[in-house]
């Protein structure tokens, strides 16, 4: 996919070198590890509406949650099309309210039957969790997807073949992965493939812009390093909130909605003292 090379200032971090935050993850190893959790999980939903989220669907002026797209039923946040006649590319995400640096997040997820023939068909059985985002404030309202970090999730989709969840993928943004630059929109974790309507446990937890963990059901499946602003796949933003390289020490959290019904409950987070 074609580079974005648009630079300007932007709300995120200062930019430092690779080699100076290279050295940074390195010491996160050491000195962070979960034990410096606080005591107590904060939940980010309270099971019963949607207070403290904020909506953003593609097309759409922040704030407008068009066609009821994310609702709260039966104590679970649903992505819900039962009042759509088409996609019409309305990706979408809901965001909580205070950006995050280093945390524990937690949640679970599952995949409902529902469908819109004519969202992409990258998007069957498949959604994510933003993070690292930047504030729904900030986004245009013919920008496609937030500049962000995802943790990408991926059910079977009947062919028998694997299909892991728990990925990466970096929509504006970059990570290295083994050590390097992996400019690659998306990255495999090593987890099982599950099948849509299972409840899935995921789990983040994220060191500022040093070190980031996946885990599905309670397993690390991927761990990478150093996110930042890179790569491609994000149109129609704000050129001032994109700068290449710059280092993402926080953001925002944002549930996603791209055609494929999906749940969400138990979202609850530990920040790091």
């Amino acid at each position: 996919m074609p580079r974005l090379k648009t630079k300007g200032p932007v709300r995120w971090a200062t930019s430092f070198s690779v080699g100076l935050m290279c050295c940074a993850s390195m010491i996160s190893y050491s000195s962070n590890d979960i034990s410096s959790e606080s005591d107590d999980w904060k939940s980010l939903f309270n099971g019963e509406d949607l207070d403290g989220w904020v909506v953003k669907i593609h097309r759409h002026e922040v704030g407008e949650n068009y066609a009821n797209t994310f609702r709260v039923v039966d104590g679970v946040i649903q992505v819900n099309y039962d009042d759509y006649d088409g996609f019409g590319d309305r990706f979408g995400h809901i965001f909580y309210q205070q950006p995050f640096s280093s945390y524990h997040l937690k949640f679970e997820y599952r995949f409902t039957e529902q469908w819109l023939d004519d969202a992409p068909s990258y998007a069957y059985r498949n959604s994510g969790v933003m993070f690292h985002s930047q504030g729904p404030d900030t986004i245009l309202k013919e920008q496609d997807w937030p500049i962000s970090i995802e943790y990408q999730m991926l059910a079977e989709r009947g062919d028998g073949k694997p299909r892991p969840t728990g990925n990466m993928c970096s929509p504006g943004t970059d990570v290295f992965y083994k050590g390097r630059l992996d400019e690659r929109h998306c990255i495999n974790s090593s987890s099982a493939t599950y099948p849509p309507g299972e409840w899935v446990m995921g789990e983040l937890i994220v060191y500022g812009d040093s070190r980031v963990v996946h885990k599905v059901n309670g397993k690390q499946v991927l761990e990478y390093t150093n996110p930042q602003i890179g790569g491609g796949v994000v149109s129609g933003f704000d050129p001032k909130v994109w700068v290449e390289g710059q280092p993402l020490k926080e953001g925002y959290i944002a549930l996603q909605s791209e055609g494929q019904g999906v749940e969400f409950r138990d979202i609850k987070i530990k920040q790091f003292e």
